[in-house]
């Protein structure tokens, strides 16, 4: 079954590549990509780091996204290191809803098998941030 889930969740598994860096830096821990509005796919890798500067492969994506001149995302996939799908933590969901109104309504893969997935705004009920829009 080839189709737009697989697809992303392809996306990310090749960029994984879980690594030491240095002995600060590890990377690959999580990997994401991201579908924006328009068509084009986005990736990222977690970045874990001694002083906790680091970045999450979601936040990353995002990064890569906004570089590119895109600010519209309408799917996320965010892979585990053993492969299973993972939710964005707090941080990437704020970002996320920051990003556009209709950030509620971008859907996040969770089960790969049956495609199932999940709105962000159910992740983040009440956003405190809706009326500024």
């Amino acid at each position: 079954m080839n189709n737009i889930w697989n697809e992303l969740y392809q996306a990310a598994v090749k960029v994984q590549n879980g690594r030491e860096i240095s002995p600060f830096v590890e990377t690959g821990g999580v990997a994401a990509a991201i579908l924006t509005e328009s068509g084009n796919m986005y990736v990222g890798v977690c970045i874990d780091t001694a002083c906790s500067l680091g970045m999450c492969a979601e936040r990353n994506a995002i990064a890569n996204m906004i570089t590119n001149g895109e600010s519209r995302i309408n799917k996320l996939v965010a892979v585990m290191s053993d492969g299973t799908l993972g939710l964005p933590c707090g941080a990437c969901r704020e970002l996320l809803m920051q990003l556009d109104k209709s950030s509620g309504d971008i859907e996040i893969l969770i089960d790969l098998e049956t495609q199932r997935t999940v709105k962000l705004k159910e992740l983040v009920p009440d956003w405190w941030g809706s009326k500024r829009f």
